[in-house]
């Protein structure tokens, strides 16, 4: 269904939107602020991808407070004036609210309508706007999951942004999308999903990255420390002094009352409270607006906090037992500090830093390791290395067994258009090799079973003997001599790629008879195939397009692997 889905977004025209016009021109110059070279470069590739009848799928990749939700605005500004609607998907009912009045404000201006559709609205509330984007009276609809729902219907949509795109699964996106293979889609995320990231960074979609940060920004001071009261009142006390607040994140909902308690008992004169998400929505309402009156010192929360949220006030972010966090929601939790012109700082607090599991580890060190400005993209491909790329066709955000290749998902996709269109076309294949000998990593040579993974990935995507080659060093560099199974899976990856420069599918070797059977087009080369069968009593090609080759001691001899690759090596 994916595979279908993308092909007939690749084949079906969508609506070229106008280029930059005078109403366009008095929309821009209404931002408050100057945008940096990275915005400015992320919305002309926004607005080109509306203006091509081929519909958009870029996802902009910039960090916390660097500006995407001005790049999505003026997006969306050219969508509404040309008389189509805009949805915007976001994670959480909080980001919904905050988005509805940063929308509402930045178009106050303009004749379109702004309306949100999350459990923060009543049943009549939501049926009223279901019925309005229906008609076509509402242009912009910021929502939540409920947008995702089958009574939500447009009159006619023309553009998705899909916020903070990483706390999203795949059918969620994949949803709307289907709801219209012409409509363009524009995703933003700090941090993106190692699916998404590998997609872009492979072609498949569009990317935008906005490094640059804003004018007197600071980075946050991140470090790791030992669960301890005294450590964590000293931080709070810290903050509190020079006026600000803090955010303590304890993602565990059935002792976070503890946890409160266990803090008024240390710091009696502070002001706390707790926030998260199975509190209704009027007692979470209160909470925020209290935090941003400053009427609450401490904020005990959930990650009901990670996405979006602008507190200018809070500066100091503790996360506890922070090694049971992703790398992408611990970089999205700092950011919710170091928005203005302050130094910020995140405490990654565990219960014994010397006790992590490697994964955690390496997520932790990555977050210390990028804690600079405009850090984001750098972290993604971190996240990309330590969970993998993710299932390209299927509903998997990380993963290490999808690894094996996007040449795969170039031919499907390839192969689907060209059903679409209904053209023929060359199908490629993996050939086959049936040898009596043992080919793999041995567990005693490679030990690391994630490196094993990786290796046997490389080795089966390699398109050269060169690639191979080099692959080999590598291996020899790391792990030392390679034992004989190893070297046959090596001289087994190479009669791959002498089997497909040969046109020939199959290989079988036996103790002194090889058959290579060949496709449908026949040997690469009929003219060798020709002088090797020719007064031969040892070779023959037999009319199914098989060739039999005998009087050797394949598999007897001293290596046998070199004499089938020398002899393929004649044949192509």
């Amino acid at each position: 269904d994916l595979l279908k889905l993308y092909a007939a977004r690749q084949t079906t025209p969508g609506h070229a939107f106008s280029k930059r016009d005078k109403e366009m021109a008095e929309f821009e110059a209404a931002f408050e602020y100057v945008p940096t070279a990275d915005q400015e470069k992320s919305i002309d590739q926004v607005l080109e991808d509306l203006a091509s009848p081929r519909p958009m799928d870029r996802l902009v990749c910039g960090d916390v407070g660097y500006g995407k939700t001005e790049v999505a605005m003026r997006a969306a500004f050219k969508v509404v004036n040309e008389g189509k609607q805009v949805a915007v998907l976001v994670p959480t009912t909080i980001l919904c609210e905050q988005h509805e009045r940063t929308f509402t404000e930045r178009f106050a201006e303009w004749p379109f309508i702004v309306a949100s559709l999350s459990r923060f609205k009543t049943r009549n509330e939501q049926k009223e706007i279901i019925k309005k984007l229906a008609l076509g009276t509402v242009d912009i609809v910021i929502g939540t999951h409920r947008l995702l729902q089958k009574d939500v219907l447009f009159k006619d949509l023309g553009l998705l942004i899909i916020d903070e795109e990483h706390r999203f699964g795949v059918m969620d996106k994949e949803k709307l999308k289907k709801y219209r293979n012409s409509i363009d889609i524009l995703s933003m995320s700090a941090t993106p999903i190692p699916r998404s990231l590998a997609m872009s960074m492979n072609g498949i979609r569009d990317m935008s990255v906005i490094e640059t940060s804003p004018q007197d920004r600071l980075a946050v001071k991140t470090s790791l420390m030992a669960r301890d009261d005294g450590a964590m009142v000293a931080a709070i006390n810290q903050e509190l002094a020079r006026g600000g607040q803090v955010f303590l994140v304890h993602n565990r909902v059935r002792d976070i009352d503890q946890w409160i308690s266990h803090l008024r008992s240390l710091m009696p004169l502070f002001k706390f409270d707790l926030g998260h998400g199975q509190m209704s929505t009027e007692a979470l309402e209160a909470v925020m607006e209290r935090f941003i009156k400053r009427e609450i010192d401490v904020w005990v929360t959930t990650t009901i906090v990670e996405s979006g949220l602008d507190f200018p006030l809070a500066n100091t972010i503790i996360i506890d037992q922070a090694d049971r966090f992703g790398l992408a929601q611990l970089y999205q939790l700092r950011g919710r500090v170091g928005r203005g012109n302050l130094q910020a700082y995140c405490y990654l607090m565990v219960d014994d830093p010397d006790s992590l599991t490697g994964d955690a580890q390496k997520r932790l060190k990555a977050l210390l390791d990028h804690s600079e400005l405009g850090s984001g993209y750098q972290v993604a491909l971190h996240d990309l290395q330590i969970r993998g790329s993710g299932n390209i066709l299927g509903a998997a955000q990380s993963g290490q067994a999808s690894l094996i290749g996007y040449e795969m998902y170039s031919q499907l996709l390839d192969q689907t258009i060209r059903e679409l269109k209904d053209e023929t076309f060359m199908e490629d294949y993996d050939p086959e090799v049936v040898i009596g000998l043992p080919a793999y990593l041995p567990q005693t040579y490679v030990p690391d079973t994630q490196v094993r993974v990786v290796f046997y990935r490389r080795l089966s995507a390699a398109k050269s003997h060169e690639e191979i080659s080099e692959i080999v060093l590598e291996m020899k560099d790391r792990l030392g001599q390679a034992p004989m199974e190893a070297k046959n899976l090596i001289d087994l990856m190479e009669i791959k790629l002498l089997l497909k420069k040969a046109w020939a599918k199959r290989v079988e070797v036996g103790q002194e008879t090889m058959v290579l059977t060949f496709g449908e087009k026949g040997p690469s080369d009929y003219d060798k195939i020709i002088a090797l069968v020719s007064g031969s009593t040892k070779n023959r090609l037999s009319p199914t397009g098989r060739l039999y080759v005998s009087g050797q001691k394949f598999l007897s001899g001293p290596n046998p692997m070199a004499w089938v690759k020398d002899f393929l090596a004649q044949l192509s």
